[in-house]
């Protein structure tokens, strides 16, 4: 099998990091059940970090990033998927410590793949990709947790954002009280489009400062930024709501007391995607095709590009200028 095809790398050797595009062969894909042709995947943070040396992502070199992929199937060992199946992979060790997204092929443990839901196409899978997982994962367990439409407003934070973006939608469809935090006043108008009630500004949810207990204000929060936004955020969270944690573009540090959880009884839900059991990361695309499906699915994508335009974005998602999601064209 020495059909050659494009692929972006990234490799570190010592003090030498070097990054670009190029051709590999079916034989060179890692170890896996399922070989997939890619149609798309997408950008995310944790992608832009992988392109750095000082990224902290990347844990074996050389590497072909990218943690999302959606695809057809054209070989596999595994009796559960067969040629032709479309499918997607996010997660796991994906662009992490196995060869990601960003190729024309990859090959992956059966275990880490999903039959794409009825109700969404290849494309659309990755317009929503590990961000609309992750929203949609933290609101099941806020609904676990109790929250329901009607008890009160629900906070974004980093609202702009590819998680903040997908989350202010999927409330808004499940009839949340939605309140949406940036920092970006070009965004305001996307966000209410998407079903935010109510915009604050991001300086207000991130006080360093403050007494152990505020104003109680939300029934529950998404929140994607991490540091003294988090920590503000549980201190405003009303009596028995629920903090879903997401992201930590803010800080990986989170300085609080014990006063929200104990005198309030606030809940902190940590959300891990990446290695979310198969039967519940199953449920919970099965209801982003369904129940949780955007009603602005396609306009949260702020542009499509082809892998040539890669390196263009992983710096744009750096630098702060990405408004919802990036979607990368691969065959």
């Amino acid at each position: 099998m020495s059909e050659a095809f494009r692929a972006y790398m990234v490799n570190k050797s010592g003090e030498t990091f070097e990054k670009g595009f190029k051709e590999l062969t079916l034989d060179e894909l890692p170890q896996g059940d399922v070989t997939i042709r890619v149609a798309y995947s997408s950008v995310n943070y944790k992608d832009g970090l992988a392109s750095l040396p000082e990224g902290r992502v990347v844990r074996a070199y050389p590497m072909v990033p990218g943690i999302d992929l959606s695809g057809t199937v054209v070989a596999s060992s595994d009796p559960r998927f067969r040629e032709g199946d479309r499918v997607l992979v996010t997660g796991y060790d994906l662009g992490v410590t196995h060869y990601g997204g960003y190729a024309e092929y990859a090959r992956v443990p059966a275990d880490w793949v999903v039959p794409l839901p009825e109700g969404l196409d290849l494309r659309q899978a990755m317009i929503l990709g590990t961000a609309g997982f992750t929203a949609a994962l933290a609101l099941h367990r806020l609904e676990e947790n109790g929250l329901a439409p009607g008890r009160g407003p629900v906070l974004v934070t980093g609202a702009s954002g590819g998680v903040g973006s997908i989350a202010v939608s999927i409330l808004a469809r499940r009839g949340y009280e939605v309140v949406a935090s940036t920092g970006k006043e070009e965004a305001h108008e996307f966000l209410r489009r998407l079903g935010a009630r109510q915009i604050v500004h991001r300086d207000e949810v991130a006080v360093a400062e403050g007494k152990p207990l505020e104003k109680q204000r939300w029934a529950a929060a998404i929140d994607s930024v991490g540091g003294v936004t988090l920590a503000h955020v549980l201190r405003t969270t009303r009596y028995g709501g629920a903090v879903a944690s997401v992201g930590l573009t803010g800080g990986n540090q989170l300085h609080t007391t014990v006063y929200p959880f104990i005198l309030r009884g606030v809940s902190l839900l940590g959300i891990d995607s990446a290695y979310c059991p198969m039967p519940l990361r199953m449920r919970i695309w099965q209801r982003l095709a369904t129940d949780l499906r955007p009603v602005h699915l396609d306009e949260l994508m702020s542009r499509e590009i082809a892998l040539d335009e890669l390196p263009g974005a992983l710096e744009d998602i750096l630098a702060g200028r990405v408004r919802g999601r990036i979607v990368v064209r691969l065959s």
